[in-house]
C-alpha cells in the first residue's frame, strides 16, 4: 500500500543525506504528570531527540521492564488517558511541526483513535500486541490513514517469519536488540550490527534499534551500525530519580531529561551511519 512521505519518512531521509543516525527518545504520557510531560515533550526536539515515542499508559503491558511499567502507574494515577494523550500530542503540534511522534502502546479501538491520532498530528503508531496475522484489524486502516505503522522484529525473528513481519510495516523497523523486556540488559553491538545487515537484506526502510541502550558510548556503538538508536528506559530513570516521595516533579525533572538527552544526541551524532563492513571500519 503506497503512502505519501511522512514526517518519519523525510526526517529519516534527511538524516540519511546528512550521513548520521536518528536517536529516537520514549517517554511515556503524562509522566509524572501532565504539565511536566508536556514541558518535556516539548522540549525533545531541541535537546537532540530526532523521532519522540510516546508511550500510552496501559494498566497490563508485555513487553515492558519495570522502569516503564512504572511510569505508567504513575502516569494512569495522575488520570492520564488515550485523549488526554492526544490532547498532549496537539499542545505540541501548535508549536512543532517538523518533529516526529509515534505512539507506543497497546491495542485500543480503532476508527475513531485513527482520526484522532491524525487529526492530533501522530505521525506513526508501535502497537506490541498486534501480530502480522492481523493487520487488517489495525495496521492496514492506519496506513490507509496515513500513519506510519512501525513493527519490531527480534533476535528471534528468523529467515522464515521476517517476511511477514516486514510486509505491512512504513516508517521504520524497530529492531529490538535483546530477547527479554525494555531496560533488561544491554545489547551486543556486533550482534545488532549483523541484525541490522539481515533486515535489510528483506527491505529498504531504515532501521532503528532500541530496547538496552543507556550511554551516550553505547548509543554512538549502535549508531555506526543503524539507521536510528531507541532509547526509553534511561530517560525514564532519569526523570524517576528528581521525583520526590510522593511521585512528584520537581524543579530538576524536566533537565534530568533533557540533558540526557543532548548527551545522547552527541553520542549519536559523532558516529556516521551505516551497515556491514563499512561501518565496522569507521572510526
Amino acid at each position: 500500500m503506497s503512502m505519501s512521505a511522512t514526517r518519519i519518512d523525510r526526517r529519516f531521509a534527511e538524516l540519511k543525506a546528512q550521513g548520521r543516525a536518528a536517536l529516537v527518545t520514549f517517554l511515556t504520557a503524562g509522566d509524572p504528570d501532565p504539565d511536566t510531560s508536556l514541558a518535556i515533550l516539548r522540549a525533545l526536539p531541541a535537546a537532540g531527540a530526532d523521532v519522540i515515542e510516546l508511550g500510552m499508559p496501559f494498566t497490563d503491558p508485555m513487553a515492558d521492564g519495570p522502569a516503564i511499567q512504572l511510569s505508567s502507574q504513575r502516569a494512569l494515577k495522575r488520570g492520564q488517558s488515550l485523549g488526554r494523550t492526544l490532547d498532549m500530542v496537539r499542545a505540541f503540534r501548535s508549536g512543532e511541526r517538523s518533529a516526529p511522534i509515534v505512539l507506543m502502546g497497546y491495542i485500543y479501538g480503532v476508527e475513531r483513535f485513527l482520526a484522532d491520532a491524525r487529526d492530533a498530528g501522530v505521525d506513526g503508531l508501535i502497537i506490541v500486541d498486534l501480530p502480522p496475522e492481523e493487520d487488517a484489524e489495525l495496521c492496514l486502516p492506519a496506513l490507509a490513514a496515513g500513519l506510519n505503522f512501525i513493527r519490531l522484529a527480534t533476535p528471534t525473528t528468523d529467515e522464515r517469519r521476517l517476511p511477514a513481519v516486514l510486509a505491512h510495516t512504513s516508517g521504520f523497523v524497530y529492531y529490538v536488540s535483546i530477547t527479554g523486556i525494555t531496560g533488561a540488559a544491554m545489547p551486543d553491538t556486533g550482534r545488532t550490527v549483523a541484525a541490522v545487515e539481515r533486515i535489510k537484506r528483506h527491505c529498504q526502510l531504515p532501521v532503528a534499534v532500541g530496547f538496552g541502550v543507556r550511554t551516550p558510548e553505547q548509543a554512538a556503538a549502535i549508531a555506526r551500525g543503524a539507521d536510528g538508536v531507541v532509547v526509553g528506559s534511561a530517560l525514564v530513570n532519569a526523570l524517576k530519580a528528581t521525583l520526590d516521595g510522593d511521585d512528584k516533579a520537581t524543579a530538576a525533572t524536566p533537565s534530568a531529561v533533557t540533558d540526557l538527552v543532548a548527551e545522547l544526541a552527541r553520542g549519536v551524532r559523532s558516529a556516521r551511519c551505516g551497515t556491514g563492513a563499512e561501518a565496522r571500519q569507521r572510526p
